[in-house]
This record gives structure tokens, sequence and C-alpha cells, in this order.
């Protein structure tokens, strides 16, 4: 697909396209659309800023308006899965913007906020459901979401529902669905745990990955700057007052420090705004607003910040914490360099912290670059650390350590036939192609 005129989408869908001068697809678009337009399962692997909204939003509103499914009350016609509660919402902004010129309904489903305006959407019928694990099973649980007539479902940002522990809480959403279904799964990672949980989900996948051959890491221009525990907050001032730091994310290891630090930097008169999971949703969402707008230049973050999050023009990320795990790095320095665009990573790192660059270094195999090798690390203060007990990852968001779902399905043999042997609770059957009457 060389262009969103050379695919014959749904006439109002070209028209909003075209409204906002989208020409030329994505690489995740051009490969992905298509065959998500022609009613086939599709395995993406696309980090976060690729455009791969599009390419399921898209297809999702071409099906919508050529076939027109009526939504009945707390039946969604099509289930788009999120990990956090912002990139639901930033989901739903994206098929408003793409479906202006259609007539269809959709309805977000998050935690945070009171379920009462969400279960009177779903009434009304919605046509795209755009939810998070944790509400959604809340829901279910009350008997307000029945799942048995979604024709399409999408899981996006598997990795990171992963990392956020929904994997039961995944399977008892999939459990629900019916097996006639078209399924489109992305990732920004195909490890194995990924790719079983994708074998589960997906039947005979078109398999697309655009991951470029340099990580956001190698694109991203990181440095180091040594520090002493008691010039922490001094050597953040100075920087942040630079000409250059436009716009940066600072990220503290804990919610505590980081409302901390954002009155440090007030007192220093820099204006900043926290954003945590303690945070409530209008708090978080006029936090990111005031940001995107350049209301505020300093958004100081916990790693809840770090993904799903979708913010262009962060001229630098600052690390005033080291993270405890070194995938962490990854994840939060990725907020720069988006889109093409230079960004710059600045770590700040103490005596106390020098297992934590030696493991972040060894993750992306490289040595962060010192800005100023001069100074010299002072002496561990010899409290002992807290590595995140539990082997890793805590998790984030509500619902995701319920129970349920069973065991994932076997893909060997007719993904149709039926073994009597085997314990599944959840599977995938093919759905139907498109009828020519649609096109």
């Amino acid at each position: 697909m060389k262009n969103f005129e050379s695919i014959d989408l749904y006439a109002p869908l070209k028209r909003a396209l075209a409204d906002q001068d989208y020409t030329t697809p994505t690489p995740i678009q051009a490969q992905a659309i298509p065959p998500a337009v022609a009613g086939q399962d599709v395995l993406g692997c696309a980090q976060t800023g690729t455009g791969k909204t599009a390419a399921f939003a898209l297809p999702i509103l071409d099906f919508l308006g050529h076939e027109k499914p009526r939504a009945a009350p707390n039946r969604p016609t099509t289930l788009v899965l999120a990990p956090t509660r912002e990139l639901a919402i930033q989901i739903g902004d994206s098929f408003r913007r793409y479906g202006q010129h259609m007539k269809f309904h959709s309805a977000l489903v998050y935690g945070g906020v009171g379920q009462a305006g969400q279960v009177n959407s779903l009434r009304r019928g919605v046509d795209v459901l755009i939810a998070t694990p944790g509400r959604l099973i809340d829901l279910m649980d009350q008997g307000h979401i029945d799942l048995r007539d979604v024709q399409i479902f999408v899981l996006d940002e598997a990795d990171r529902m992963l990392d956020m522990g929904f994997l039961p809480a995944l399977k008892k959403i999939i459990a629900a669905l019916p097996q006639q279904r078209q399924s489109m799964f992305f990732s920004a990672t195909l490890a194995p745990k990924i790719r079983e949980l994708a074998g589960t989900l997906l039947f005979n996948p078109v398999s697309i990955n655009v991951t470029p051959k340099k990580t956001s890491v190698d694109l991203i221009e990181q440095r180091l700057r040594i520090v002493r525990r008691d010039n922490k907050v001094s050597s953040l001032t100075e920087l942040l007052l630079t000409k250059n730091v436009t716009r940066s994310i600072v990220f503290t290891r804990t919610k505590h420090g980081a409302n901390a630090l954002v009155r440090k930097l007030d007192k220093s008169g820099i204006q900043a705004v926290a954003i945590h999971g303690n945070k409530t949703q209008n708090a978080r969402q006029k936090a990111l607003h005031a940001f995107r707008n350049d209301q505020i230049k300093v958004l100081v973050a916990t790693d809840v910040a770090a993904r799903g999050i979708d913010i262009d023009g962060v001229s630098h990320v600052i690390n005033y914490d080291m993270p405890v795990e070194p995938e962490s790095y990854v994840h939060r320095i990725g907020r720069t360099g988006r889109a093409g665009q230079d960004g710059i990573a600045i770590s700040f790192c103490t005596g106390d912290e020098r297992d934590e660059l030696r493991a972040i270094e060894s993750l992306i195999g490289q040595k962060l670059k010192i800005e100023n090798p001069e100074e010299r690390f002072e002496a561990p203060s010899g409290a002992p650390k807290q590595r995140g007990g539990g082997g890793g990852r805590g998790r984030s968001g509500g619902g995701g350590g319920r129970s349920g779902g069973g065991q994932s399905r076997s893909r060997s043999g007719n993904p149709r036939s039926s073994n009597s042997n085997s314990n599944h609770s959840f599977g995938r059957k093919k759905k139907p192609g498109r009828p020519a009457s649609a096109r």
C-alpha cells in the first residue's frame, strides 16, 4: 500500500484522512491495513509512535462502515484492549478523529473513575469498546458487558500487558470472546511469552515486523552524570534551566519522590507537575494536557508513565533516580527521540546506584558517556537496597492480579477440530472473510 488512495477504504474514512493531510502510510500501516481489511488475523511487532493505532483503527472503521453491524445493549461489536487508561484515551481520540464523518458509537472503559457513565454508554449499544483489563473484567462480572458479539478483537501493547501482570485477566477476557472472530495483536517485542500468547489468540496470522534495525536506544544520545546525593536537586535545576531543554520528562523511583521533587523545583522557580499511580485520573489527564500544550515544560513521573504515553517533542528524558529494573531504562528513554526527532537521555547516578548502572549498560550493550568524568562516585551510604522483591516488576493498574481463564490452547493440528483430551479454555477459529457485497 503506497498511499491511502490505493486501497478501497470506506469513503468517509478517506475523507477524514484527506482532512488531516494523511496521504502516505507508515510501514506498519502499509503492511497491516490491507490484510486486516480483508479479514485476516494480524501479528504486528512495532514500537509505540510508529502509527500502529491507525493500523487497526482504520480496518475496524472500514468494517463498521461497509457491513454496518448493529450493536445490542452491553454487547460491543469490536473490542480494543489497552494496558493503561492513558493509552485507552489516546486510542479513543484516534477513533473519533478517523471516524469523524461516520456514524458509530464508541465507549471507553477504564479504572480510576466512576463506572456509572461507562455503564450508561454500554446500555446504548457500542460499536467500538476500548478498555483496560481490570475495569473490563469488573463490568463483565457485574453483567454490564457481554463479549459474545465481538467480531474484531485487538490486543495492543501485549508486552506491556504481561509486564503489568495482566496475563490471568487476558485469559479470562479471551475465554469470553466468540471463537469466530478476527484478531489483531500488536507488541513492541516478540519475546517467547509474547509469541506463546499470540499463538493462543491468532489463527494463521499475517506477521509484520517493522522494528528498525537500530533500536530506539541506539538512536537516542545517552549521557551519564555522576552526582552526589546531596547535590541532585541543584544539578537537576541547573540542567532544566539550560536553553536546549525545551520539554523534559524527569523520572523518579517513587511516588513520594516525585511529589517531593516537584515541590523543590517549584521553590527554585521551575514549574513542574507530577504524574504517578496515586494521582486521580482527572489529575493525570490535566497534567498531560498541560505538558502537551507547553503550559508546563517539566513532567515528573514514575514508571507508570514510561510507556503508553505518546507525546511528541520531548527534548530530554532525565533519570533523576536510576531505575531498579534495567528494562525500565529502555522504556523511559523511549519517551524522547520519537518520530525521527532528536532526543537526549541523561541519567543521574550516585555511588549507591552503580549496580543499577552496570545492569543497564549490560542490557543495552554499551557504556553510557560520562558528562563529567572529572567527578568521582561518592562512597555508598551502606543502606540495604530493595530490589523489587518477588522477582521484578510490580503490578500496576486494577485487575492485573485477577485469576481466571484456564490454560492456553494447543495450536497443533486443525484449529477447528476439538480434542477431548486437551484442557483448554480459550482459543481461536477463523472468522469468515468479508462478503463480496461489503465491497
